[in-house]
């Protein structure tokens, strides 16, 4: 393979032509297809640096950094510093945000560092920004970001800017600047939805980024709103989750939300891309993955998904949830403590181990202890204006008071619910009418029955199976009926799912599908996985024998 002009620059000029613009719609295969086809003329670094980016939304982890490496390398000699320091800085991000990898990704930021404070000065907001990402410090971080921002807005540079700005809102939520950091978080997201990044890689960026703070601090209806937000972007550029801690946010967004169908796909994928590469995100996947199956009945898969994993922080609540389920409220509770003792006060990322805590000390008997973390729980959410923290504290709080205070237990869970319901979370909402029915069931059969009757049609809407047997034994307790269902074709197919249904039954594979709807592979393979949650399919062939059936039928009607 050669490099430089020859008699096959036009050609290579050419195909690098067609992969830049086929990035540009988001037809990610074209581009890397356009830049392979160069690249066996010739080894430019620009197809190799355009390759890159094209495997990055693809999910090609290893081809990713390989191309981008390779595209320093050429840019270094051909003595071309611009590009040849863009790549290092990509590499930064890379290292970082897929492998985990600190010591690469300082190295690469020391290497971009040499050449852009030696040869090219006007990328020193960029390098500032790219040494915020990486420092530990969260004041150190705020400061770099802050001047990375006033440079991009001097220069007219909004994609600096924008990511400047919300790294600064990043690092003021690490500090315990929650509600200042928010608003600039969600100041960056609207600049970068609306438009003002040229690149769809700072809309990628800033929305991982997004997910990972949100979901650090329990922030689920926030994220929720701006996933909705991005449905736009989403169908033209594919998900922009794209590194496995944000994809993994992004999955558990989903499943409080109920799409436990596409939950489970982003989060199979996350562990994935974490396997044997990122232990801390592999065992938060693999934790996360856990805690869905544990909601879906699967005691012994969540016990399986956890082996290895269980000395890791990240996925403590989880082991400690199956311990639970298990019977072994102590084992839980000893995990659970070991893991508070390690995290610094006022945290918000371990509201679900307080609660799950005060959730073994009832199972212990010690409802006091419980109780106090029912409080600790709303005053943390309290400080932080986090509401769903504090619907979390006021739950427990219910659990913990009943049946000893009845009134009390209930006002507290009905404060949970109305907050649950005002958030969109399905199945938290769907556990509080569980314990509001078995709190009352003693003393106003008629209300407790019909919150149990409302938990049961959700449990089984979302395929919570062990939740609805609970259900439905607490209904024949109360002496009602309380037959089971099953899983019930939930909703209305939307009209992307009805159109990829649609090609399904004319035997269209995954790609021929994203090809007609021009849409991502894995797109598609999230809406398949929809619609066969909602329709209760066992797989792609039933569902594109309902497809082929209706079709039929609406040809037999217009006959």
């Amino acid at each position: 393979m050669s490099e430089g002009p020859g008699a096959g620059s036009g050609v290579v000029e050419g195909q690098v032509g067609a992969g830049f613009q086929a990035m540009a719609t988001g037809d990610w295969r074209g581009a890397r297809d356009a830049f392979s086809a160069a690249l066996e003329v010739a080894e430019v670094p620009e197809a190799l640096l355009g390759l890159a980016n094209a495997l990055f939304w693809l999910g090609d982890l290893a081809g990713t950094i390989a191309s981008c490496e390779k595209a320093y390398a050429g840019f270094r000699r051909r003595g071309d510093s611009m590009f040849a320091a863009g790549a290092a800085l990509l590499l930064v991000g890379y290292n970082k945000g897929y492998l985990g990898n600190t010591a690469a990704a300082r190295g690469w930021l020391a290497r971009a560092a040499r050449i852009i404070e030696n040869e090219v000065p006007q990328l020193r907001g960029e390098l500032l920004g790219a040494t915020a990402y990486v420092t530990d410090d969260p004041v150190q971080s705020e400061a770099l970001a802050r001047r990375a921002a006033e440079i991009g807005r001097a220069s007219g540079n909004s994609d600096l800017e924008l990511m400047a700005m919300h790294a600064v809102g990043q690092a003021l939520v690490q500090q315990g600047r929650t509600e200042e950091g928010m608003s600039l978080l969600d100041e960056a997201m609207a600049g970068v939805i609306g438009g003002e990044g040229r690149d769809p890689l700072t809309v990628a960026q800033v929305s991982c980024m997004t997910m990972v703070v949100c979901g650090s601090c329990f922030d689920i209806e926030r994220a929720t709103q701006w996933v909705q937000s991005l449905r736009g972007f989403i169908d033209r550029y594919g998900c922009p989750f794209l590194f496995a801690e944000c994809r993994t946010y992004y999955g558990r967004v989903l499943f409080e939300n109920g799409d436990w169908a596409a939950a489970e796909a982003l989060l199979c994928d996350a562990i994935s891309m974490s396997q044997d590469v990122f232990e801390a995100p592999h065992a938060f996947a693999a934790g996360t993955l856990a805690e869905l199956r544990l909601a879906q009945g699967r005691v012994e898969e969540a016990a399986r998904l956890l082996r290895g994993v269980e000395g890791r922080q990240e996925a403590a609540a989880a082991v400690a949830s199956v311990r639970l389920r298990q019977g072994e409220p102590s084992a839980a509770a000893a995990v659970l403590r070991r893991r508070l003792a390690a995290t610094s006060p006022g945290r918000l990322d371990v509201a679900a181990v307080i609660e799950l805590l005060g959730e073994a000390e009832i199972a212990l008997g010690d409802r006091g202890a419980a109780t106090e973390r029912g409080r600790a729980l709303v005053a943390l959410g309290a400080a932080n204006r986090c509401d769903l923290i504090v619907a979390h504290g006021e739950r427990l709080l219910g659990h913990a008071l009943a049946p000893a205070d009845v009134p009390a237990a209930c006002a507290h869970l009905e404060t949970a619910l109305a907050a649950f319901v005002e958030a969109g979370i399905p199945y938290r909402a769907a556990q509080t009418r569980l314990l509001l029915a078995q709190v009352l069931g003693r003393s106003d059969r008629e209300v407790a029955g019909a919150e149990a009757r409302t938990a049961l049609s959700v449990f089984e809407d979302l395929g919570a199976g062990r939740d609805a047997d609970a259900a439905a034994a607490l209904l024949r307790d109360l002496g009602m009926k309380a037959a089971r269902t099953g899983p019930k074709n939930v909703g209305r197919l939307t009209r992307r799912e009805q159109e990829v249904l649609a090609l399904l039954g004319e035997g269209l594979s995954n790609p021929e599908i994203a090809g007609r709807l021009f849409l991502s592979r894995k797109t598609v393979e999230h809406h398949v996985a929809r619609i066969l949650s909602k329709l209760g399919l066992r797989g792609r062939a039933e569902a594109a024998a309902l497809a082929a059936r209706g079709a039929g039928q609406e040809s037999a009607r217009d006959r």
